[in-house]
């Protein structure tokens, strides 16, 4: 069978992009899919969804978008000015590139004597690119770029580009690719889903699904050092909320202030996951010399919250311990500067059993049993109000977030969001958004991208829809920090504004959530304000506008509407 050109990915890209029809996309997909070899599907899947790489990888492309329109603008042989105008009516990179290249009288001479793309031969390149590093790596990515893309078709490269930043815009999101793996290899839903969990990378599961059909389902489980997606929780507003969402007796732990962690152990070796899935365990190496000691299993996967602590033991804040997460050198100096202590709180695999389908509490005492000295989130276990609500004060007290709350009966899902799991913070609830513009400021701040423009992800589309704007809440020195991470990531330029890509998360406080026709989704927060640089998070994991929007309706439940008319 001939290699499948990135072409034709690309093209069918193009027919997503142009329908907002759900069936008509994951039929489409299913037929593109039943025809690849099976060392194609997986990569495949991948770029569809916008990745370069499987999930479970640790490689990242690490390409500025200067770097990247540098390229394309040689590659058209256009000033910036042209790249910037075709931008301007689009609103897309994908396509201003798309645009630039069909104009180029010097690219269309130039592809009559090259040869097609094919998916493998694109995989291929992103990891030689990814695997690049150290003194010269720039100039290497640079002649790494400019070959593959010497190589594309403006249509290639317009999704090449949405690759390299991560947005490709289609609406087609992992879900779907789900029911496409369903229906590409007449597989039940439930099934894809169920390997899909365990293995968090859909790619992976229709790769084994093109080899070995729904026997191979079978023989999919955790694998230790291959991090597993996160079960997530949703909000509640208080104890009372929660209680009656699960329906009497249920669990409530203190909710930390810290970074969560999935930690792999095999023997004496240990490997530490951040919320990202990407792996932390150089910057932790007293959590890793902790789980060695401590932990009575030859193998587990156990879940657990990092805090940054003073020297008394109490929590000091986030961003402190974010400076851990971040330093590859003067470890010892770090730990010591910034001791951290460690809460586990589930176990999802022990000794070659997994265990997400025991009850939570049966997980818990597995927990129990072989954690050693290291400490347990502290928890109760209640149906009475009168009891959960002074353990919420002694989280607060206690200088916590506030507390989770756990059905007893609970299933872990992996990268579900669920009621199973809730949590509780007393103040209105602050939102997780993404960066997408930024103006220089004023005054002592003139020349730094001072001012944010915020948006959250759109659930259906993928698209990130602005909800407000800030220019408080960082210090002089993230400021100048983040001034230099939004230029790396810059898609546009005009007076005063510069708009960057979907990279960057904070988590946003804020007074309410108001009408305003100034938005498209018709929605702004009043007083926003940063309150931290969610490093653990990437775009995938921002709140959703229809999240903004439940918590907008949810404020009219004690106070009524303004009517215009």
């Amino acid at each position: 069978m001939m290699p499948t050109s990135f072409r034709l990915l690309a093209e069918l890209c193009e027919r997503l992009e142009a329908t907002k029809k759900r069936l008509l996309m994951i039929d489409a997909v299913a037929d593109f899919l039943k025809r690849l070899d099976q060392e194609e599907v997986e990569p495949a899947v991948a770029m569809i969804l916008g990745r370069p790489f499987p999930r479970r990888s640790q490689q990242t492309l690490d390409v500025s978008w200067a770097t990247l329109s540098g390229i394309i603008e040689h590659m058209a042989g256009v000033e910036r000015k042209e790249f910037w105008q075709a931008f301007s009516k689009s609103g897309d990179i994908g396509s201003a590139t798309k645009a630039v290249l069909e104009n180029s009288k010097t690219r269309r001479q130039a592809v009559l004597f090259e040869r097609a793309l094919t998916i493998v031969e694109v995989r291929r390149d992103f990891s030689a690119i990814g695997e690049t590093s150290g003194t010269g790596s720039r100039g290497k990515k640079e002649r790494l770029m400019e070959a593959l893309f010497s190589l594309a078709s403006p249509v290639e490269a317009k999704y090449l580009v949405r690759i390299f930043i991560g947005e490709m815009r289609t609406g087609f999101h992992e879900g779907l690719m789900e029911q496409t793996a369903a229906k590409a290899f007449d597989i039940p839903l439930v099934d894809v889903q169920k390997a899909s969990m365990i293995t968090g990378d859909v790619g992976e599961v229709a790769s084994v699904l093109k080899a070995e059909g729904r026997e191979g389902l079978g023989r999919i489980g955790f694998e230790v050092f291959r991090p597993v997606q996160l079960m997530l929780a949703q909000m509640a507003d208080n104890v009372e909320e929660a209680l009656k969402e699960h329906g009497g007796k249920t669990a409530f732990e203190y909710k930390y202030d810290g970074a969560r962690v999935q930690i792999h152990k095999h023997g004496d070796q240990v490997r530490i996951f951040s919320r990202r899935l990407t792996d932390a365990t150089g910057s932790l190496p007293e959590i890793v010399e902790a789980v060695i000691t401590n932990v009575v299993a030859r193998e587990a996967i156990l879940e657990g919250e990092v805090v940054a602590v003073n020297s008394s033991g109490s929590p000091i804040p986030f961003q402190h311990l974010m400076r851990r997460f971040k330093r590859v050198h003067a470890i010892e100096e770090s730990a010591e500067q910034i001791p951290v202590k460690l809460y586990l709180f589930d176990i999802l695999y022990l000794d070659g059993e997994s265990l997400i389908s025991f009850p939570y509490l049966q997980r818990r005492q597995k927990l129990s049993e072989i954690a050693g000295k290291i400490l347990l989130a502290t928890q109760i276990v209640t149906e009475n109000v009168a009891i959960a609500k002074p353990f919420l004060g002694e989280a607060l007290a206690a200088g916590h977030e506030g507390l989770m709350v756990k059905d007893v009966n609970s299933a872990y899902t992996p990268g579900i969001r669920g009621k199973r799991w809730l949590k509780i913070k007393p103040v209105l609830e602050p939102l997780d958004l993404v960066i997408v513009a930024a103006e220089y400021g004023y005054g002592r701040r003139h020349g730094w991208l001072s001012d944010y423009y915020l948006a959250a992800r759109d659930a259906e589309t993928g698209e990130f829809v602005e909800v407000g704007k800030t220019f408080k809440g960082l210090t002089d020195a993230e400021i100048i920090e983040m001034t230099r991470r939004l230029k790396e990531t810059a898609t546009r330029e005009t007076t005063g504004r510069v708009s960057v890509a979907p990279t960057i998360v904070v988590e946003v406080a804020y007074n309410e959530i108001q009408r305003s026709p100034k938005y498209k989704c018709e929605m702004a927060l009043r007083f926003a304000r940063i309150t931290r640089i969610r490093e653990d998070k990437n775009a995938e994991d921002a709140d959703t506008i229809q999240r903004v929007r439940e918590i907008y309706e949810k404020q009219f439940l004690k106070k009524g509407r303004y009517k215009t008319g």
